[in-house]
């Protein structure tokens, strides 16, 4: 499937979006919302479709903040969107860093999303309407707290090992088996 029947599928389905990350310390389903911010969602599940975060590295890894991930270079200075460099970000008020699990785009500034985007180890009001917001973890927990017990090392955070998302399955309905991972 091509980005754009994802565009299809998140704009004009009521029907929810779901990803698993397939990580070499376990799995993280996250809910996607696609109504909320329809763009970033495209982006997001046309990356996932396309293999393209297939190997990246866990960059970054701040224990009561984030996990960055999604840069192909494996740097956390790469990646671009599926059209090419940046595109803008989408805010909605009912999105807020309020709890563990919040996924959002990482970002250099306003509007210069690409294809980065970090999981939230706990709430980061700071920053709301900073960085698009696009999911939440909806099963992973126990894999979320093993990444952020990953020794780093450096002002960059990096995990000492290194961590990869080895795959992603997407799923329709992030809802109909959280307890199975697999479908």
């Amino acid at each position: 499937m091509n980005h754009n029947n994802y565009c299809i599928v998140c704009r004009y389905s009521a029907a929810k979006q779901s990803v698993t990350l397939h990580t070499d310390l376990g799995d993280i389903k996250i809910e996607i919302y696609c109504e909320l911010v329809p763009r970033t969602a495209e982006n997001f599940l046309a990356h996932c479709a396309s293999g393209y975060y297939d190997g990246c590295l866990i960059h970054r890894n701040i224990k009561g903040f984030i996990t960055q991930m999604g840069d192909p270079t494996g740097t956390g200075k790469g990646g671009e969107s599926i059209w090419g460099g940046y595109f803008p970000d989408e805010f909605d008020i009912t999105l807020k860093h309020n709890a563990r699990g919040v996924v959002s785009m990482a970002n250099q500034g306003p509007d210069t999303n690409g294809s980065q985007f970090f999981i939230t180890y706990g709430k980061a009001p700071h920053l709301d309407r900073k960085n698009t917001i696009f999911g939440r973890v909806i099963d992973g927990f126990d894999t979320l707290e093993a990444l952020e017990k990953t020794p780093v090392k450096g002002k960059k955070h990096r995990p000492e090992i290194e961590i990869r998302i080895r795959s992603i399955t997407i799923h329709a309905n992030p809802i109909a088996d959280t307890a199975n991972l697999n479908t």
